[in-house]
């Protein structure tokens, strides 16, 4: 048999099926607790009758469950819900199928407004835990669903021959096949069946590794492999006519290279300016296209609130502000950690008639900010924890703080604080519905 070829199926065996993890289980043993309230990353939080903690999966504040545990460790317990005694209010249905076994949308159970209230009281808990003052934070929202333009699907044959694709089932690294996806824009979810009939039809689906899908304009469909299959990529082109998509194959060359992809673009409306950010697989984006536009829109009002021209953009990536504040007429320096990046971003900037000053450095040492009149920062979950240390002792009038990580933006902003910041603007950014990850926007000023 050659490699990557499929193996027979073999004869399948009846299995009993688990009930829904919120389902009834016909009086087996459990204990009934009340919820107390949400952890951070959106389990209920109990107590058992000995006072030790539980961390419930799929379970909401003032709801009585009936619960089994399924990881006992020596500080907490982890269980999930088998039964709902008494539901919570703000108890919704989910919109998707998947949600009880996806490992992707946690909250898809709780009402979208509560979901954004939660975040709210997480991002408060964390800087009120640090010692920095904060003000009310508003909210940066679009529409719960439709909203992920970019996806990555894994592919499994299993012993049996049959092709797994979908995401991991939660707590685990298995796949379930998945049917659909409300969270990915529907132009992509709507070729999550059609994909499974492909991969269904393949000579060799053990030498595909994983799925990725895009969606920017155009919907694009990039199959990562093991090894190139002559007979499968013929099929792919065929799929692809029929699906209207474009195909794109990832394969590792020696010296684990890949081969050259093209450059691809998302739209960005930047005022009056629209703009095309190219950038390619591997590259970050920002997966929720309407939330980013709304973000790099908020960002602009506020430094154009300011008198700040002369701008520092830190972590500038492929140049999501950098470009918009350089075709709203600031002065921009951009600053990236990625040489890669930082050739994209100023390709990106002379494709668009724009000027901007671009250099690679490593941000864990500050760079100067002389003559700056506002920062903007965009790390990743790590935070800044060097720039905010040099901007405290000497930073602008304006900092402005995107963070995807409210524990690290609280650590940054103690630090600002200390230094003579303070928070003057709030907002949550809900770039993930349906899930406990929460990003921010802040506004420091020197007080």
């Amino acid at each position: 048999m050659k490699l990557g070829t499929r193996r027979p199926a073999r004869q399948a065996t009846q299995r009993k099926r688990q009930a829904p993890k919120t389902a009834p289980d016909n009086g087996a043993s459990g204990d009934t607790v009340v919820i107390e309230r949400l952890s951070h990353d959106g389990r209920g939080v109990a107590r058992d009758a000995s006072g030790k903690t539980l961390f419930v999966d799929g379970a909401l504040p003032g709801e009585q469950v009936r619960i089994r545990c399924h990881r006992q460790r020596s500080r907490f317990d982890e269980a999930h819900v088998v039964e709902i005694v008494r539901a919570s209010h703000e108890r919704v249905e989910p919109a998707c199928q998947h949600a009880e076994v996806c490992g992707g949308c946690s909250l898809q159970h709780l009402d979208i407004d509560a979901q954004r209230r939660f975040k709210q009281q997480v991002l408060g808990e964390h800087l009120a835990r640090e010692g920095v003052t904060a003000p009310a934070s508003d909210i940066i929202s679009a529409s719960p669903y439709g909203y992920r333009r970019r996806a990555r699907l894994g592919v499994k044959v299993d012993g049996k021959g049959a092709v797994r694709f979908g995401f991991r089932r939660a707590n685990s690294e298995r796949l379930f096949d998945i049917a659909e996806c409300p969270v990915l824009e529907p132009e992509l979810e709507a070729l999550l069946v059609p994909l499974k009939q492909q991969l269904d039809e393949l000579a060799a689906p053990r030498l595909v590794g994983h799925v990725e899908l895009l969606h920017s304009g155009t919907s694009t469909v990039r199959v990562h492999q093991l090894k190139a299959h002559a007979d499968d990529q013929a099929r792919w082109q065929q799929f692809a006519a029929r699906q209207q998509v474009a195909i794109e194959f990832s394969e590792r060359q020696g010296g684990g290279t890949e081969a050259p992809v093209r450059l691809q673009h998302y739209p960005l409306q930047a005022g009056a300016h629209r703009l095309e950010i190219g950038f390619k697989p591997g590259d970050f984006i920002q997966v929720n296209d309407q939330v980013n536009q709304a973000l790099v829109a908020r960002v602009l009002a506020l430094l154009s609130s300011t008198e700040s021209r002369k701008v520092l953009d830190l972590f500038a990536g492929v140049g999501n502000f950098s470009l918009p504040l350089a075709a709203n007429g600031f002065q921009v320096h951009a600053i990236e950690g990625s040489d890669i990046m930082v050739q994209r971003l100023l390709h990106n900037a002379d494709a668009s008639g724009l000027e901007i000053a671009a250099e690679t450095r490593d941000l864990n040492n500050a760079p100067s900010v002389a003559g700056i009149d506002a920062v903007v920062l965009d790390p990743p979950r790590d935070g800044a924890q060097a720039v905010a240390t040099a901007l405290a002792s000497d930073g602008p009038s304006w900092i402005v703080y995107v963070s995807c990580n409210p524990a690290t933006l609280a650590r940054d902003a103690r630090i600002l604080q200390e230094g003579g910041y303070r928070l003057h603007q709030l907002s949550l950014v809900d770039m993930f519905p349906h899930t406990a990850h929460l990003e921010s926007l802040s506004l420091f000023t020197r007080r």
